[in-house]
């Protein structure tokens, strides 16, 4: 199983990042600790600032289930979310911080309704969650 994990603007800084919000581990260790935990499963990870290039990642047909973590693109970017209605396969929106406690236009996804889950509020274990709960249904 090939699982495409995406991460939108800034969280290329997730490490140093207002870690008071996102903690201090980077997405380095982070990738490192899920490929060490699922092993079953080939992790493939992918950032970028630019929401076209986010969008022509997407539409490569290379992976089997999505994790995204849109970033500040999850509260505007119908680009994205068109792009994400158009994919059949597993698709879970996660988010680091819990958007609901923060400030009110981040309370809202444009994205979120074109994913068949959203985690968010779990810190950087919201990845391990969401391959795990990928994972659990592809062996279902």
């Amino acid at each position: 199983m090939n699982i495409l994990i995406i991460n939108g603007p800034n969280l290329n800084l997730l490490g140093t990042r207002e870690p008071e919000i996102y903690g201090s581990q980077t997405m380095d260790a982070c990738l490192s600790e899920l490929k060490s935990k699922h092993a079953n499963g080939n992790i493939d990870f992918y950032q970028s600032n630019i929401e076209g290039e986010i969008i022509n990642r997407l539409q490569q047909d290379n992976y089997d289930a999505l994790v995204i973590n849109p970033g500040a693109y999850t509260h505007y970017s119908y680009a994205i979310a068109d792009c994400l209605k158009n994919i059949s396969k597993p698709k879970i929106e996660i988010h680091i911080s819990n958007i609901y406690k923060r400030e009110e236009f981040r309370k809202k996804s444009v994205t979120a309704e074109q994913c068949d889950a959203v985690l968010s509020g779990f810190g950087m274990s919201g990845y391990h969650l969401a391959i795990q709960f990928i994972l659990k249904q592809i062996q279902e």
